[in-house]
């Protein structure tokens, strides 16, 4: 589609070029029955390039491409005003393009904010220790917790007091809905605990951007459809616990050097299970990890975490279990996950994720 697009965009730019030969004497053009001064057709050239360039920009994904689409069709359409019986049915190029331009400018807005809210923690959390992990660092640790971070090769590399991480996978939001395919990256800061997660998504071919924001032990979430409209918006204590219950669980899979920290209470169930007590300011949450014999983290189950429309609040059992453990920028750590709240009625499983990439203690904000 993203192709069938470009093509669109380039072809309409090309049409434009007939202005700019007419204008200009270079050739005769029998389509275009109006007179067209040089000044114009020095117009419908600027047209033409604008619309090509945002055609390439929109195709590399260049997050200011909106800009020069807005601009082109702006030019475009005041051209077809000025030549109406020629050029009138341009307007209905104008029109798509000018949709997936401010369509692209949502989405720029919401990801603009996302970075914003990255790149303040960056100046707060620049202080925590990156000394590297020894046995000592882990000796008051469960057995099953200090087995898991030699195999994950946590133990012998630096301390971790921030990463970058980015999944790509799909989710839902009812047992009845069809999937929708995401796109997530996400910055999780360890020394003033704050968690940031954007995410792109397709539902029945149409755009939607998410974002969580985790600060000051306050969370906020929100979605919006044609990255406009808002459809959910979730905030309160409620939405706090919730993401206190994500972090937590951030830590265990994706960073797991950072269960040595003194917010998280340990304590021994059996011989293939710990609880986890975690606690940011006043905010306190628990989950049972469970272990296979490998020394892999299996599962994370939580009763503290909210499954969550914006208005309604159910509390469930979150279910988080995960394979495919392999080698990732150095860490061995688990490829695939499932998102599943554990319901009277059945298990639901609102998402699947592929982990792509981490990146460890970053100096600043990487786009």
């Amino acid at each position: 589609m993203k192709i069938v697009y470009f093509i669109i965009v380039l072809l309409h730019g090309l049409i434009h070029f007939m202005g700019f030969v007419k204008g200009f004497g270079i050739k005769e053009v029998k389509e275009l029955t109006l007179p067209i001064s040089k000044t114009a057709g020095l117009f419908w050239l600027i047209a033409a390039v604008l619309f090509i360039v945002y055609g390439i920009l929109h195709i590399t994904h260049h997050k200011y491409g909106w800009i020069v689409g807005l601009l082109a069709v702006v030019v475009s359409q005041i051209l077809v005003f000025m030549f109406w019986k020629d050029a009138k049915f341009g307007t209905i190029l104008n029109l798509i393009i000018l949709f997936v331009s401010l369509l692209s400018l949502g989405s720029g807005l919401i990801k603009s904010k996302f970075s914003g809210h990255v790149k303040d923690d960056f100046s707060a959390n620049n202080t925590m220790n990156t000394d590297i992990l020894t046995e000592n660092d882990i000796a008051h640790l469960p057995a099953l917790v200090q087995n898991y971070l030699k195999y994950t090769k946590s133990v012998g590399q630096p301390k971790v007091k921030n990463f970058r991480a980015e999944f790509a996978g799909r989710m839902r939001g009812k047992p009845e809905d069809d999937y929708m395919d995401v796109n997530s990256v996400q910055y999780n800061f360890l020394q003033k605990p704050s968690r940031y997660f954007y995410m792109e998504a397709k539902k029945m071919g149409l755009p939607a951007t998410g974002l969580h924001v985790y600060k000051n032990e306050t969370a906020t979430f929100e979605v919006k459809m044609l990255n406009w409209m808002k459809v959910v918006d979730a905030q309160g204590d409620k939405m706090n616990q919730a993401e206190t219950v994500t972090l937590f669980n951030d830590m265990c899979f994706i960073a797991p050097a950072t269960l040595i920290s003194p917010s998280i209470t340990w304590e021994s169930v059996s011989d293939s299970t710990v609880k986890g007590v975690y606690k940011n300011g006043n905010i306190s949450i628990s989950a049972l990890l469970y272990f296979n014999e490998k020394g892999e983290l299996i599962n994370f189950i939580s009763k503290n975490r909210y499954e969550t429309d914006g208005k309604n609040y159910n509390n469930y059992p979150w279910a988080t279990p995960v394979e495919d453990y392999r080698m990732i920028n150095g860490y061995m750590l688990p490829g695939k996950a499932k998102l599943i709240y554990q319901k009277p009625e059945g298990d639901f499983m609102y998402g699947e994720l592929d982990f792509k990439s981490v990146t460890y203690n970053l100096k600043d904000f990487e786009d």
